[in-house]
């Protein structure tokens, strides 16, 4: 999930989307399996597809699609082992898999099947093609709501067509906006799923759950960790570049700083200058991993520090301060060296993905975010629910329904402790872990908090470099789990 300075954050979606071109030479039925693959991680299943109803919720709609979902077996213990299933996020299954280690490295010992169903609308899972983000009427389907009855659906076709799998227990797992989804399908549908892992699943993020500062006081903290004059340098960086921003002379300075791609023509240019950097830091405060990792650009571990290493001493001037900032950017953007210039356009995340999880963001997906200036870093913004409202409307013709996530239902609040079997674990470095779940409910609704954590770390394959409380995270989630597979506490 990644940020952005203007009214609404999207999420962060890592799209590699295929040619509608694919998705229609798919063959009808349940299942087609694709041959065994080992890819690029070294993690090897099958592609499947399966048949699902655009419209789970209406009668008047007989159209389908094809959902992609992939498949790993040869862990699997066929006389009823469990059944791991990915619910996924707001982009291209195949990324997620690959970037689950978790999941892989449990499958062995409790010989389950994996499975990582791909939501509908990202990757190749496209109701009415590619182009149904041009048109709101095709659009409509793209709903959590919507997302949650095809993962169940998924599930029940699996368990009753699946030889071996008609006893075999179902865990939930995702991270993130995929957290979100493990852990409402276990609320919405306790009959399919057993148990979910929810990691990382701001499911509090929404309107009147927190407050709208409490991202970015969050992002400022996993800084102020490294260095609280980096905090301060950052801090007073934003009036420079108003400054510089206001003239053509202080623009092509600016310009030149950053190494950019295209100079910065207007204030609105530099305005743009400073979302991009709000994104970064966003960003980083997310990837704030022990080891180096390409969760979202290649980086080093703990890359915060890298990053504050040219801001750790206090700037007083202003051109040196911009060089400075300039330095601490490019261990984002250009860690590689690769990069001949850098691009105030670029979002670190895709672009469809982003138009797509941009029409969530303005339909049921409204999750506010500004700062004040004070306990956090950054300029001070507030959140006006008109504009984003209107900026949904300009874009897409719709208008956001700010609580409908809470009242389709109760549950979806705060008010979840009539559910069960759901783990919520958070890294405190993580912005996201704001709207987490981060003290136990219940003790079957339990939360894990990983202070030296960043985004869904404990999603992700275990690395010698783990900080102690990261490896203790798993250990706990792997001993509750086992306790789900073996029937206990059901």
């Amino acid at each position: 999930m990644a940020a952005k300075l203007n009214q609404f954050i999207l999420f962060q979606s890592l799209i590699c989307v295929l040619s509608i071109l694919c998705v229609e030479s798919l063959r009808k039925g349940f299942p087609h399996r694709k041959s065994h693959q080992l890819r690029e991680s070294g993690y090897a299943y099958k592609t499947a597809y399966f048949e699902q109803k655009v419209d789970h919720f209406g009668f008047a709609n007989d159209d389908t699609y094809k959902q992609r979902y992939l498949v790993a077996d040869q862990f699997w213990d066929k006389n009823g082992g469990p059944i791991f299933f990915y619910t996924g996020n707001e982009g291209d299954i195949t990324w997620f898999c690959n970037n689950t280690g978790f999941m892989w490295e449990l499958a062995p010992k409790l010989k389950a099947l994996l499975i990582f169903a791909e939501h509908r609308y990202y990757g190749a899972s496209l109701p009415y093609g590619a182009d149904a983000a041009k048109d709101p009427n095709k659009l409509q389907y793209l709903t959590s709501e919507q997302a949650l009855a095809d993962f169940a659906i998924l599930i029940q076709e699996l368990k009753a067509n699946e030889p071996g799998a008609q006893n075999s227990r179902v865990i939930a797992f995702g991270g993130s906006y995929g957290g979100m989804l493990a852990a409402w399908l276990r609320i919405k549908y306790p009959n399919v799923v057993d148990g979910s892992l929810a990691a990382s699943a701001p499911i509090w993020s929404f309107i009147g759950q927190i407050p709208c500062e409490a991202q970015l006081q969050v992002v400022t903290n996993s800084f102020k960790r490294e260095s609280s004059t980096c905090v301060k340098n950052i801090r007073k960086s934003w009036g420079v570049i108003n400054t510089l921003g206001a003239t053509d002379l202080g623009r092509a300075r600016l310009s030149t700083t950053f190494d950019l791609c295209a100079l910065l023509n207007t204030s609105a240019d530099a305005g743009a200058l400073k979302s991009w950097l709000l994104e970064v830091m966003f960003n980083l405060a997310m990837v704030d991993y022990p080891y180096p990792a390409s969760f979202l650009e290649p980086l080093p571990g703990w890359p915060i520090k890298a990053v504050c290493g040219p801001l750790s001493n206090e700037v007083v001037d202003d051109v040196a301060l911009i060089e400075a900032l300039s330095k601490a950017v490019k261990v984002y953007y250009n860690y590689t060296g690769q990069a001949k210039c850098l691009d105030v356009n670029q979002n670190a995340v895709g672009s469809l993905g982003d138009e797509l999880w941009g029409y969530q963001a303005c339909t049921e997906m409204v999750m506010p975010s500004c700062s004040n200036g004070v306990t956090d870093m950054f300029e001070p913004t507030t959140y006006n629910f008109s504009q984003v409202s209107d900026e949904c409307f300009k874009q897409f013709k719709i208008r956001p329904r700010k609580s409908w996530v809470i009242t389709e239902r109760k549950s979806w609040g705060k008010n979840i402790k009539t559910a069960s079997n759901i783990i919520f674990s958070n890294g405190l470095l993580d912005p996201w872990s704001s709207g987490g779940v981060l003290k136990s409910i219940s003790p079957s609704l339990t939360a894990i908090i990983i202070p030296n954590g960043a985004h869904h770390v404990d999603l992700r394959t275990s690395n010698p470099k783990d900080t102690p409380d990261i490896t203790k995270a798993r250990q706990t989630e792997e001993y509750i789990i086992k306790g789900w597979v073996k029937g206990d506490n059901s």
